[in-house]
């Protein structure tokens, strides 16, 4: 492996996890990223179960994750008139570690920066594969020569589209989308509150595990443009109108928002994780919006392929495809359900019946065994 120079498409969660291991196996490791630094803030991310656990305690990071979580907190579902119906509880969303999104991403970068190239406000405009080679061209810098391209960089990957094809052939939109809203409260909340609340086919949620405001709502597919917060703006309020609870207060202070992000709920599904030299690792080849796993996937992806690659020498058609067996069946969680209609169920009776399932102990331990059962189905190799 050693001076195996690979290019990692994206400085989210994934890319940066994969850059530590192939870092400590010998590979000259460049990540390229869109934004112009790091991302702060987002939403809370989880670990659940010994399988994350033990990957982030090879990774050296298990402590240093627990000292920064954020403790995830119950959230309680209410009427209209803020009178209680329900109470999700922390350990239901927040798993066995909750992190901020940002939190976890400058982890992984301070572990990094030291051993690999990061270059941030820069993208991949091309990828055109030799026998030996996969030669690259960027909007901002130089072309260059990977050995191996690995795209890291979400569900609406660019790598994906420039090596595999069109996102339309990978990526199926699940009917609902979510909006992340940062610096938006209601009047009369408190920052220690977490509530939820539901109207048929939308949902709101205010000092919740994934932003101080987050909604979700029914939808058929809409055509914007994802980085521009004054259409994410205009597509919450005509998706609230007329909403009751604490909505027109939220609409009413969206302009002042520090910062809005509005996505599909949508799942990536390839029929392979490998194309020639380039490979694809966390949600841009197993995404699937909001299902609660996406974190933990990311992480243990990136120790499965470089892992593969260290055991195969360097040999990526061995690699990918080892990595591709060993993980395939471990990602089909990715492949099952759909937030949206648990979120935002569409019909009173449905978020009457989404509401018992909190009610009742049982019903919750099942969910939470399964949950459980999910992210620790897979044989972790000691590389």
């Amino acid at each position: 492996m050693k001076h195996t120079t690979v290019l990692i498409s994206g400085a989210g969660i994934a890319g940066p996890a994969l850059a530590f291991w192939l870092a400590r196996y010998g590979c000259d490791v460049t990540v390229v990223e869109r934004a112009p630094q790091l991302r702060p803030g987002g939403q809370a991310v989880d670990f659940k179960g010994a399988t994350h656990r033990t990957v982030l305690e090879r990774m050296g990071l298990l402590d240093a994750v627990r000292e920064r979580q954020t403790g995830g907190r119950d959230q309680t579902i209410v009427d209209e008139h803020g009178r209680p119906l329900a109470v999700i509880p922390g350990e239901f969303t927040g798993g066995d570690i909750e992190i901020g999104r940002g939190e976890l991403a400058a982890l992984l970068h301070a572990r990094t920066a030291g051993a690999c190239e990061y270059r941030f406000g820069d993208s991949v405009t091309s990828l055109t594969e030799t026998a030996d080679r996969v030669h690259v061209t960027f909007a901002g810098s130089a072309p260059a020569g990977f050995d191996l391209v690995v795209g890291a960089d979400g569900i609406h990957s660019n790598i994906r589209r420039l090596a595999f094809g069109p996102e339309l052939d990978y990526v199926t939109f699940l009917g609902h989308y979510y909006a992340l809203v940062d610096g938006l409260t209601a009047d009369g909340g408190r920052d220690d509150e977490a509530f939820m609340y539901n109207e048929p086919g939308r949902m709101v949620a205010t000092g919740g595990p994934k932003a101080p405001a987050f909604f979700v709502f029914r939808s058929p597919q809409l055509q914007y443009d994802r980085y521009d917060p004054q259409a994410a703006k205009r597509i919450l309020r005509g998706a609230y109108s007329g909403g009751r609870w604490r909505i027109p207060e939220l609409l009413d202070r969206l302009d002042a928002a520090d910062d809005v992000y509005l996505d599909s709920i949508s799942r990536v599904q390839v029929p392979a994780y490998s194309k020639g030299r380039v490979v694809l690792l966390g949600d841009a080849g197993y995404g699937n919006t909001l299902g609660g796993f996406g974190t933990g996937l990311a992480v243990v992806g990136a120790y499965v392929l470089a892992g593969e690659l260290r055991a195969a020498g360097g040999d990526f058609r061995t690699a990918f495809a080892a990595y591709e067996t060993a993980f395939r069946g471990y990602a089909k969680v990715s492949r099952q359900g759909s937030a949206g209609p648990f979120l935002a169920p569409p019909s009173g009776l449905r978020i009457a019946m989404r509401n018992w399932t909190f009610q009742s102990r049982w019903l919750l331990r099942m969910m939470l065994k399964l949950t459980d059962r999910y992210a620790t189905g897979i044989e972790l190799k000691q590389y």
